[in-house]
């Protein structure tokens, strides 16, 4: 199971929210004083700029004041708990953005694997018929094939694909190595040898605009 991923906010953002929380738990009162930047700083173990930025977040929002000459008060109960309650939802929020963004990411780490296995396996393929250039392909002629009824030399399959039939199994019979006079009927299935061209014409001389499998099935 994928381990979900904490949204990280600034330092300064987790006092603001810490100092709401304790006016709401009512460890500040209302009309209080705030003890003093410096304070802040040393108890968060913050710098004493990151204890103001802190500090004038709340005083942005109304959940506390700045008296000039006095020091920074308590100013909204209220106000600590509109924004803990908005603060929570932000960060549902960019929770489920992190999430979905790291599913992506995930999702183009596996296409970008299975293209790379795909391309091996092709590769892979191309070897193979290279290598041994007598291992057959096989097409199976559905109803929806052309050129049925036809013989291989009236088709001029060898100028038309430049594969060269091997076999031909027709109603569990299977014909090796057959001459220019063998036809071809529905259901037969053809074994044929080639380049790695051989077979999309095959495919394409049969089934024109049709999709077909590796192994010439529709």
């Amino acid at each position: 199971m994928r381990e979900k991923k904490k949204v990280v906010v600034p330092r300064y953002q987790q006092i603001a929210v810490d100092l709401a929380e304790r006016i709401m738990e009512n460890r500040y009162q209302v009309g209080e004083k705030v003890h003093a930047r410096s304070t802040l700083a040393s108890a968060y173990n913050v710098s004493p700029e990151t204890a103001r930025k802190a500090i004038n977040v709340l005083v942005d929002l109304g959940i506390m004041e700045v008296r000039h000459g006095s020091g920074a008060y308590i100013a909204s109960k209220e106000n600590a708990k509109s924004f803990l309650e908005q603060y929570k939802d932000v960060q549902s929020i960019q929770e489920v953005k992190s999430e979905i963004m790291e599913s992506v990411k995930q999702q183009k780490d596996e296409l970008d694997h299975f293209a790379q296995l795909l391309d091996q396996l092709v590769a892979q393929t191309k070897r193979t018929h290279t290598m041994n250039p007598f291992l057959p392909f096989e097409l199976v002629l559905t109803s929806e094939a052309l050129h049925l009824e036809s013989s291989i030399s009236e088709l001029n399959l060898w100028q038309e694909t430049s594969a060269t039939v091997v076999a031909i199994l027709h109603n569990e019979e299977l014909l090796l190595s057959p001459g220019p006079y063998a036809k071809l009927s529905e259901n037969d299935t053809i074994y044929f040898v080639g380049n790695e061209y051989a077979l999309q014409r095959m495919q394409n001389f049969f089934y024109p605009g049709v999709s077909l499998d590796t192994e010439g099935s529709i």
